[in-house]
């Protein structure tokens, strides 16, 4: 099983983030080096877990589910940018604006899986959304001109109060995406 932690997005912020990507994706067409991904797929990644034998998936869950409560936080949805830059690009993502409790959630999950086995990210958390791959790693012109044209990037805002533990199956038209556990903040339970 391919599994990693995240936080799910309300269906309003997907859904503008879903317009504003299929106006991006028409002023690109034909750019064969951009993989989009799809708008229900995507999600703030915590931690990723990779391939997981089915026999671990009870220790994961209950590792996670005395991972102790957390407060909720304000995210907001605004603003563009590549990874590692604009003139070298491999992801193109919508950014996050969220408070230190983000990065602190995702040091202690971290920390949570290490024992069981999964390595700690030797880079720094940076929170974002992906919403496309590019395979050629060469400036995107097209791409950036319609950023430009855009205008201000916000999608909105909303409490991330629960994070949840899901799958990942690759399929030929692109990844989908199972929700295994729900794991609540102080303002809920487990589940």
């Amino acid at each position: 099983m391919r599994l990693f932690i995240a936080i799910d997005l309300p269906d309003s912020i997907r859904a503008a983030l879903s317009r504003e990507q299929a106006r991006l994706r028409a002023a690109c067409a034909g750019n064969k080096d951009i993989r989009w991904t799809r708008p229900e797929g995507v999600h703030v990644t915590l931690k990723f877990l990779g391939e997981v034998a089915a026999p671990r998936l009870p220790e994961v869950i209950g590792v996670l589910s005395k991972f102790g409560s957390f407060d909720s936080f304000e995210i907001e949805v605004a603003g563009f940018g590549f990874f590692p830059s604009a003139r070298r690009p491999r992801v193109f993502w919508a950014g996050l604006e969220a408070p230190p409790a983000l990065a602190h959630l995702a040091g202690r999950i971290e920390a949570a899986m290490e024992p069981l086995g999964f390595p700690r990210e030797d880079r720094e958390f940076h929170p974002h959304l992906t919403l496309a791959r590019i395979e050629s790693q060469r400036p995107q012109p097209v791409l950036q001109a319609a950023l430009d044209q855009g205008g201000p990037a916000n999608f909105g805002r909303f409490a991330a109060s629960e994070f949840f533990l899901f799958e990942s199956k690759l399929k030929p038209g692109g990844a989908e995406y199972s929700r295994l556990a729900r794991f609540a903040g102080s303002d809920g339970s487990s589940s």
